[in-house]
């Protein structure tokens, strides 16, 4: 929308100072591709440079009506909405990345590992089974969806 508006405003400016009407065409064409490149160019920069990775929520531990499960976490796929999408991920890698108030070798980013083991009901959630079980403050949190190991 704002491209478009930016085209007619330089257009008008060459309109205002053109001679022909084929002046005026060449001008305008230039001035059109010019701005679809700073479009493009503005979009494919908010595009993740690693699309290996997709994003997730933990919601809760798996749980029946009284007896939670700490040992496998329910996480929810971005765009993933029924059972035949959250197959695909069955095996993926999943991370927990954190912060910590330590540092430890150098860094205090830690980060939890965990794997995709089965979905959970019809709603495209996935269980996963991490090495250290998440703790109950991630609830809500971010979780990385790694696509690999891939079976493709």
């Amino acid at each position: 929308m704002h491209t478009f508006w930016y085209f007619r405003k330089e257009a008008k400016d060459i309109f205002d100072n053109s001679t022909t009407t084929h002046e005026f065409i060449s001008i305008a064409q230039e001035i059109h591709s010019r701005c679809l490149q700073k479009l493009v160019t503005a979009s494919m920069s908010r595009i993740r440079s690693d699309t290996n990775i997709h994003r997730g929520r933990h919601l809760s531990y798996q749980r029946g009506k009284r007896n939670t499960n700490p040992g496998t976490s329910l996480i929810k796929i971005e765009g993933v909405d029924d059972t035949k999408a959250a197959n695909f991920y069955l095996g993926k890698k999943v991370a927990f990345v954190y912060r910590a108030q330590r540092e430890v070798r150098g860094s205090k980013i830690r980060v939890i590992w965990g794997k995709v083991t089965r979905p959970h009901g019809n709603s495209g959630v996935v269980r996963a089974q991490f090495r250290r079980n998440l703790p109950p403050k991630s609830f809500g949190a971010s979780v990385r969806v790694m696509l690999y190991p891939s079976s493709i």
